[in-house]
């Protein structure tokens, strides 16, 4: 017979084994062989076979699986009016690592399949979700799920395009999703939101520590420029004389590059390049490129992106070019709960650890999760801080620990 979680007990520890072969099975799908790295885009097959995977895993942990109205998978265990919400994601970059969202999703459901093992039964319901599309990748436009389980999702963002002209609405169509009306997604009932995630930093590793507990999350912005000049013939056209958009677009991301060298908090990042007609003895007539720029502060943000705007229109008047920029995608920093932060710091102490607290310099789907709930993270060493990258690393060792921690704080929140 299930029974009450004690307030005094015999330590659990989660089975490491089963978690590392599921982390290890899910990376084989959207594998590239040559490379190593993972192609696990939304709304295609090889996501299809993950959420498949994803999804056998949660029923075997003794959850109920649905799918929402925007693709968010959803596992519940137990009962209650208050949910514990337990996230992360399983869409990556191009050729991106194994570890990142992944783990937060598998760490999870792992979770819940030792409380389950153990017959507890928590006092509020718990819920696992893989949210759907964090990383942006096919559309320019990221953390969908979260999105609209936070209510800030628009019918405007999901006509957002991918490059062969398919809207967000309509793959969501294509895999039999029904995302109208958007308030079917949002949700009001979340009493803590927790994710793990590997840090894509150096502090921990610095620090010497496994595990570290998440202050807060710098805000991406996503800003797409583009310079148009004039196509002409490479050799017919005087250097003088020339609207070369490539010329001037390279001018303008070295200019970015050298206004933000000297900064601590804030970062800028020129991540995607297209060049038109691409010929290699035309003119390039427009080029248009990404801009990501994160802080931790709001306002820093809405200031950078001034001066960088500012900055790109002198050079595009200089070089007889025409710049335009639209907004991809705006998110608002988020600071996480100082009652989740000292629970996980609790946790962390219990397994003789010192606490150590950093910010995710990363965008995740807290940041949205925040608008509704509490929410809390704790982040796990990464080797030498790489990330959406093949060689992305983070120890079998410190996996565990991790979740171990993982497990006892949620055991805490949903007594």
């Amino acid at each position: 017979m299930p029974f009450p979680i004690p307030n005094e007990r015999v330590i659990v520890m989660i089975n490491d084994s089963r978690l590392l072969q599921h982390l290890q099975d899910l990376s084989q799908i959207g594998r590239n062989e040559e490379t190593g790295g993972i192609n696990r885009f939304s709304f295609t097959p090889e996501e299809q076979q993950a959420i498949e995977l994803v999804v056998s895993y949660m029923e075997e942990a003794g959850m109920t699986v649905v799918v929402d109205a925007v693709g968010n998978i959803i596992g519940t265990y137990g009962e209650g009016n208050e949910t514990i919400m337990l996230g992360s994601h399983i869409d990556t970059v191009p050729e991106g690592g194994k570890y990142d969202g992944a783990l937060g999703v598998l760490a999870a459901i792992e979770v819940v399949q030792t409380i389950h093992e153990q017959q507890l039964s928590p006092s509020k319901k718990i819920e696992i979700v893989a949210f759907k599309d964090e990383e942006g990748t096919r559309f320019g436009f990221g953390l969908i799920g979260s999105r609209a389980i936070a209510g800030l999702l628009t019918h405007q963002q999901l006509q957002q395009t991918d490059e062969a002209g398919i809207s967000i609405e309509e793959a969501m169509k294509q895999f039999q999703l029904s995302p109208f009306p958007l308030e079917k997604a949002k949700r009001n009932d979340i009493r803590a939101y927790l994710e793990m995630h590997i840090e894509q930093g150096k502090v921990l590793e610095i620090e010497d520590l496994p595990v570290g507990v998440v202050t807060g999350i710098a805000a991406p912005l996503w800003l797409e420029v583009t310079v148009t000049g004039v196509s002409e013939h490479a050799g017919a056209t005087p250097m003088p004389t020339r609207h070369d958009a490539l010329t001037a677009a390279s001018e303008m991301i070295l200019a970015i590059e050298q206004m933000l060298k000297d900064t601590t908090d804030s970062v800028a990042t020129v991540g995607k390049l297209n060049v038109e007609p691409n010929g290699v003895n035309v003119i390039p007539g427009k080029v248009t490129f990404t801009i990501d720029i994160r802080d931790i502060d709001e306002q820093r943000i809405s200031i950078l992106e001034n001066a960088i705007l500012k900055q790109l229109q002198k050079i595009a008047e200089r070089r007889n070019v025409i710049l335009s920029s639209q907004v991809l995608q705006r998110v608002k920093p988020a600071k996480t709960d100082a009652t989740l932060q000292q629970q996980l710091k609790d946790s962390i102490e219990k397994y003789g650890i010192r606490s150590h607290s950093l910010i995710s310099g990363a965008g995740h789907d807290a940041m949205n999760i925040a608008a509704v709930a509490p929410i809390g993270m704790l982040f796990v060493r990464s080797k030498d801080g790489i990330s959406h990258n093949p060689l992305e690393y983070s120890s079998d060792e410190d996996i565990v620990i991790a979740t171990n921690i993982f497990y006892e704080t949620v055991l805490e929140l949903a007594k």
